[in-house]
């Protein structure tokens, strides 16, 4: 057997991107804002600039019509302060199953009001009072992004209350940072890159090890482990690893605890 050594970890291959060609008479966009005449004065502009407006008044309704209609939306213009559930958990929320833009708006331009959002998934932060050819502007370039995948991998993965920061090699879970070696990121990158997707211990081998490099299959399940049990100690479900008896592993995204959805602001 060979002696392991150290290989540059590869980049998992992007799955084929759902491709959105850009026309603002087919792009969809879903307003959640509780300000009655905000509301309809944006709708009115969008729907002006050619858009199909959908609109909700709460939290909870807005999370409900983007989950039905999520195979259709381009871009989420979401209110922060909303009654009931707030910007931040139907934020949160979507992010576990989609990666589609979400522009935020909020009354507080705190600096830290906007990290929290960014932190969360968001792809733009307004401030009110705002320009509405500014916010339109900002809208458009949200549809644009979307209508056309990108060419280089993302550099985010959100999966449930995951966070995989590519660029920084970076684990969180709900927020609290997870070190991990780096063959435990590895697998975890390769994984979580395509959730649902089995991978036999061999394809993990070559994913994370290399191909030119033998290895003990079990040294897969070892780290599989171990992976585990940091994911577990930060509050993810051990579960979110399924094992595929007799075949590998593959990644299960958690579903979103419904205290985080519902709750209070």
């Amino acid at each position: 057997m060979r002696v392991m050594q150290e290989t540059p970890l590869k980049q998992p291959t992007p799955a084929p991107a759902r491709i959105h060609h850009y026309d603002a008479d087919q792009a969809t966009v879903l307003l959640v804002e509780d300000d009655p005449v905000l509301r309809s004065t944006l709708a009115y502009n969008l729907s002006r600039e050619g858009f199909r407006v959908l609109t909700a008044g709460d939290g909870e309704s807005g999370l409900q019509l983007a989950r039905h209609e999520l195979d259709r939306l381009d871009v989420v213009v979401l209110d922060v302060m909303l009654p009931g559930i707030s910007g931040f958990q139907v934020l949160r929320a979507l992010r576990a199953k989609t990666d589609i833009p979400i522009l935020l708006l909020s009354a507080r331009g705190e600096e830290q009001d906007r990290i929290d959002g960014l932190e969360l998934g968001a792809d733009d932060y307004v401030v009110k009072p705002f320009a509405l050819r500014e916010l339109m502007a900002r809208v458009r370039e949200g549809v644009r992004r979307r209508a056309v995948p990108a060419a280089q991998p993302p550099t985010v993965l959100y999966r449930g209350p995951l966070r995989v920061e590519i660029d920084r090699r970076q684990v969180m879970v709900n927020g609290t940072p997870v070190p991990l070696r780096p063959k435990e990121y590895g697998l975890l990158l390769t994984l979580t890159f395509e959730p649902g997707r089995v991978f036999s211990r061999q394809n993990l081998l070559d994913a994370v090890w290399g191909e030119d490099v033998i290895v003990d299959e079990r040294t897969v399940d070892v780290h599989i482990s171990w992976l585990r049990g940091k994911l577990a100690c930060a509050g993810l479900d051990a579960a979110a690893i399924c094992t595929v008896y007799g075949v590998g592993y593959r990644f299960v995204v958690p579903e979103v605890q419904e205290s985080i959805v519902l709750g209070s602001n």
